[in-house]
């Protein structure tokens, strides 16, 4: 079978197809046959060799999808053969075959096509943490959202709309914000210098924001701190761009909280995993949750799906064909 593999930590050129046996599902595995996979910002971390270090190359990439189950190893009567399903977090996943742990699998409701379901999986589960666990979004909260026309910012946009929130929604080019828009935002403001902070201070009538996504990096870390108003959240996420670097808890505005929010804390069990999932897919049958797709690439064009994600010019999610 065929796959995506990198040699060594660096640009997209590190990316190659490589050909590989077939996996082989063991005992508490599934092997599938890989219809569509996610390519995520995570990717990209691990590919300049700031994720999954402890890896030996060459590696391979890709930790979400959809697909068919061709069959099943010891254990696992939940799924049977030809069976559609979804995945998240299985390394390896630019790959035309996988064996996927049992307990990361969920089921893909007839409604949904395979390329809807591997774009949701990642963001979709990310931003449902975001927005309903990490910080519940309220009837009438306020929450600025970064990156707003990405993948995960059209859908943590939609999810604060459901739950009666209002977004101000922050994207790098003056082309994204009728995407941004379209998701629901209520306000869009055009920065690639972190200097939105007035903004959405104006925006507030000066009180700020009840809570802000800031997946960004450091450029955007300060601005972030400013833009909240007292008591609020501050959901801090996406460490391939980087940290801050150390913070002072004294230094800290307004007595704001803030934290690093990981998805995986929402979905720790596999019931959590197939009762969020549930809930993303009956939202997008029933139409209150659109899933944008960005761009679909051949499998051998990953590199150039990076590059092109890499370029900030690419809205919604990104996918890869095997």
């Amino acid at each position: 079978m065929k796959t995506i593999v990198m040699d060594a930590p660096g640009g997209w050129e590190q990316l190659r197809l490589a050909e590989r046996s077939d996996p082989v599902a063991g005992p508490g595995e599934v092997l599938v046959e890989v219809d569509a996979a996610g390519v995520n910002f995570m990717d990209i971390g691990v590919r300049r060799g700031s994720l999954w270090s402890n890896v030996a190359n060459p590696k391979p990439l890709g930790v979400e999808g959809a697909g068919r189950v061709v069959c099943i190893g010891d254990g696992n009567a939940a799924f049977r053969p030809g069976q559609r399903v979804a995945w998240v977090y299985v390394p390896g996943s630019y790959a035309q075959r996988l064996a996927v742990p049992a307990a990361s699998l969920v089921p893909i409701p007839d409604a949904v096509d395979h390329t809807t379901a591997a774009a949701v999986m990642m963001q979709g589960l990310t931003a449902s943490h975001f927005a309903t666990d990490f910080y519940p979004v309220r009837q009438g909260d306020i929450a600025l959202v970064h990156a707003a026309a990405g993948g995960l910012g059209l859908l943590l946009t939609q999810i604060i709309k459901l739950r009666g929130g209002m977004v101000i929604g922050r994207v790098s080019h003056e082309d994204k914000v009728a995407t941004a828009r379209q998701a629901g935002a209520d306000h869009v403001i055009v920065d690639r210098d972190g200097q939105f902070a007035s903004d959405v201070m104006r925006l507030t009538d000066g009180e700020g924001v009840h809570v802000v996504y800031d997946g960004s990096g450091p450029a955007t870390f300060q601005g972030s701190l400013a833009s909240l108003r007292r008591s609020g959240t501050f959901c801090w996420y996406g460490p391939v761009l980087g940290a801050a670097g150390p913070l002072d808890i004294l230094s800290l505005p307004n007595s704001i909280k803030i934290g690093y929010a990981s998805f995986t804390d929402h979905i720790h069990t596999p019931a959590l995993l197939r009762a969020r999932a549930k809930q993303l897919f009956d939202w997008i049958v029933e139409g209150v949750l659109d899933v944008k797709i960005g761009g679909v690439y051949p499998l051998a064009d990953a590199a150039r799906a990076h590059a092109d994600m890499e370029s900030r010019r690419t809205v919604g999610k990104l996918l890869l064909i095997p």
